[in-house]
């Protein structure tokens, strides 16, 4: 891939020590000619060690990610490092500035934007940037979401399954280290360009999170968060193991089939008929679609096409055909 790229940075990623500092992206708006955006970015070195490269802010709605790495990269002090950690903390800084999931510079979604390419609009500049640029450094990707606005989901640390059983398994073992209630493997239902399907296709293990829901996070969330990703940074050695926080066991659960994610056959009000980790059968209603203009219609049940337990269930009660308003999970070992 090219790393011909008008967005830059003035950090020396090769330095010894903590440097704060921003990835630039040049652009020019109708209130100002000549300007760039300003996405913070935060390298902690010390010594020759592995390069973890952590990020927040894929999606707007999202802040779990951007409070934690805000905390990470002020709390930890370089001579407890062996190693690189880059940390990203607002990656779709507009969208984190105006709460919503999408770019409000061009309307697209970060995490269907790689990897991007340098003739691109901005949020797939800054996806080709991360590609180009930051990804090749990286030995481990982690990258911080939780159910936003639309979603309610168990805290679980995701994954794809991937095709090489070595890359497979390092990223279940680092998952493991978290000590989330559940590492979650999951499927693309919803379009391609994810960043962390981008990474893992380099080979890279790469973990995703699902840390709260509805944004409606507290302190037992983003101390999951915090908690977890030094103990990540801890297992691959990255980090001192004094910074380790015992881990809790996690379940492995997995929603592989397209069926085990249940979009919305009508517009409405979506009423929930199940709670998170309910047990569900298949043919069991799930949900129901309410008429508000039409208050003589019956609603239109939901229905599971798949057994197992809820995962993720919808948080906003209005609801467009094909929105997804239950996915339903499975335990593997």
């Amino acid at each position: 891939m090219s790393t011909t790229s008008s967005l830059f940075t003035d950090l020396d990623f090769d330095r010894d020590g903590k440097q704060f500092g921003y990835i630039q992206a040049p652009q020019s708006t109708n209130t100002a000619a000549w300007a760039n955006l300003f996405i913070p970015l935060i390298v902690i070195k010390h010594g020759d060690g592995p390069t973890a490269l952590l990020f927040g802010g894929n999606h707007g709605d999202e802040y779990e990610g951007p409070v934690t790495l805000l905390k990470l990269a002020r709390t930890i002090s370089p001579e407890h490092v062996r190693g690189r950690i880059i940390l990203v903390p607002a990656l779709n800084l507009p969208a984190v500035q105006a709460n919503t999931r999408l770019s409000p510079l061009d309307g697209r979604n970060m995490n269907r934007a790689f990897p991007g390419s340098p003739s691109d609009t901005i949020t797939g500049q800054i996806a080709h940037f991360v590609s180009s640029v930051l990804i090749p450094m990286a030995d481990v990707v982690v990258d911080v979401h939780s159910g936003g606005r639309s979603m309610h989901f168990l805290p679980s640390v995701n994954m794809h399954r991937v095709a090489d059983p070595r890359q497979m398994s390092e990223m279940v073992r680092l998952a493991m280290a978290w000590g989330a209630p559940y590492v979650f493997i999951y499927r693309d239902v919803a379009g391609s360009g994810l960043l962390p399907g981008y990474a893992e296709s380099l080979g890279k293990p790469t973990l995703g999170t699902e840390m709260g829901s509805a944004s409606q996070y507290g302190p037992a969330t983003l101390k999951l968060a915090y908690d977890g990703l030094r103990n990540v940074l801890a297992e691959m050695g990255v980090l001192s193991d004094e910074h380790r926080t015992p881990a809790t066991p996690s379940q492995i659960v997995a929603s592989e089939l397209r069926d085990d994610y249940i979009m919305s056959p009508a517009s409405g009000i979506f009423e929930p008929l199940v709670e998170l980790g309910d047990t569900v059968e298949v043919g069991q209603p799930v949900g129901c679609i309410h008429f508000i203009e039409q208050p003589s219609w019956e609603p239109v049940v939901i229905r599971a096409k798949t057994a197992g337990f809820v995962m993720s269930r919808r948080a906003i009660p209005l609801t467009q055909q094909g929105d997804c308003v239950v996915v339903v999970a499975r335990r593997i070992e």
